[in-house]
């Protein structure tokens, strides 16, 4: 009895075990599908994108992006194959204890058979009831034989179920190694489209490193015009603490040092943006979706632009200082607000056409390379609310690109750890 108590427990972890592995491979094909739909995007954008000084930087970009996504999805796949390797054997396991116990069911099964035959004829099962002391006893009998009965009619109907169970999960074995050979053919073909990439990407750095002198000129143009906008923005931020710090003075004025005034203004950190209660906890409200922002455009998208000072890995003469990152989309796509907040200026730099700036309590963002505007300095914005429209470049296939920065009072942050 004991034993096949094991047995029982040991089949229930080898089931749980294989519905999460099973579970683990709609995950992981779930991802699979999502990063070839980033790969599709990319190619998309990529043939939109003409090969000229301006954009040079952005392709190379956009093919890196996109042999980074496809090592992803062969790793992916590896991930696929391993989890399904793993069930497999699972499942060839769960089979052997199904087997096992359809063996020792028949087994008792046929021993009760056998004794009923050969002890529990109609008139012995009569002169068992009747030889009871007592009408209770009688009874008792009478239930046993039933309930004896009963016991054989469910030992049958588990035979027949464990029997249509092994069926099922042999079946079920051999559609899942039929789906690891699919897995294995789609990993050798996803093998073939890396290595056509990787030479793609070749010989584009091939191509750039012969117009070293012309990309080198663009990148200057573009610094110059990267310069102009954040010099705009710091002023704005400074601009912004001034007048909050103003506000202050004249609040501490008016309340005479009252401290339970609704409308007390400070700030978190020295020198730094003084805020009301209200802005206080919007602050902490946007702190605390870090990772949960949505991305500040409608539709597909690729970042081409990442955050920071870097050297480029593939052209030693190239580094680029980003304030932000740079999402390219699709024509036609617009700016959204990735929270709630208040517009607080809207201004035009050459190179990057109409910015937005918002203000989240001591956090701001900031939307460039906007071809309409549909807000105004002192609107209210809520998350996912469009607030202009992308401009698309006509004169460079169609290319829409946001430039989007984060800050926190005077500090510029990486975006991209806050998005989702």
């Amino acid at each position: 009895m004991k034993k096949g108590w094991l047995i029982i427990i040991f089949a229930y972890i080898a089931f749980n075990g294989y519905g999460q592995q099973s579970k683990r491979v709609r995950e992981l094909e779930l991802q699979r599908k999502e990063a070839l739909a980033e790969i599709e995007e990319t190619n998309k954008l990529l043939n939109e994108t003409q090969q000229t000084a301006k954009t040079s930087l952005q392709r190379l970009n956009l093919l890196t992006s996109q042999l980074n996504t496809r090592k992803k999805v062969i790793q992916l796949l590896n991930q696929e194959v391993e989890t399904i390797d793993k069930q497999v054997i699972e499942m060839a396991s769960e089979i052997t204890i199904l087997e096992k116990k359809l063996s020792d069911k028949k087994k008792r099964y046929g021993q009760s058979v056998q004794q009923l035959y050969l002890h529990q004829t109609s008139q012995d099962k009569l002169l068992f009831i009747l030889s009871a002391e007592s009408f209770a006893q009688s009874l008792r009998r009478m239930r046993y034989l039933k309930e004896y009965a009963d016991w054989q009619k469910r030992e049958a109907e588990g035979i027949v179920k464990r029997q249509r169970e092994i069926t099922e999960k042999k079946s079920e074995l051999e559609q899942t190694r039929a789906e690891k050979l699919t897995l294995l053919s789609t990993r050798e073909k996803e093998n073939l489209k890396l290595k056509n990439e990787e030479e793609k990407r070749k010989h584009e750095v091939q191509r750039l490193n012969t117009r070293q002198k012309e990309l080198q000129a663009e990148l200057r143009k573009q610094r110059k015009q990267a310069q102009a906008l954040d010099r705009m923005i710091e002023q704005q931020i400074a601009l912004e603490i001034a007048r909050a710090e103003e506000s202050r003075k004249k609040e501490e004025k008016t309340n005479s040092g009252k401290t339970d005034s609704p409308n007390r203004r400070s700030s978190a950190t020295k020198g730094g943006y003084a805020m009301t209660k209200e802005e206080r906890l919007l602050s902490d409200n946007f702190a605390e979706n870090k990772g949960r922002l949505p991305y500040p455009v409608t539709g597909k998208h690729v970042i081409v632009g990442t955050f920071g000072e870097q050297q480029h890995q593939d052209l030693k003469y190239v580094r680029t200082n980003n304030s932000g990152i740079d999402i390219q989309t699709a024509a036609g796509s617009e700016a959204r607000a990735v929270f709630n907040g208040v517009v607080t200026r809207v201004f035009v730099v050459p190179g990057y056409n109409n910015s937005i700036i918002v203000r989240h309590g001591n956090f701001l963002t900031v939307y460039s390379n906007l071809s309409e505007v549909y807000v105004k300095a002192g609107d209210k914005v809520s998350t996912r609310q469009s607030i202009g429209k992308i401009f698309t470049d006509t004169e460079n296939n169609n290319a829409t690109i946001l430039h989007f920065q984060l800050w926190k009072e005077k500090t510029k942050l990486n975006p991209a750890p806050w998005l989702d």
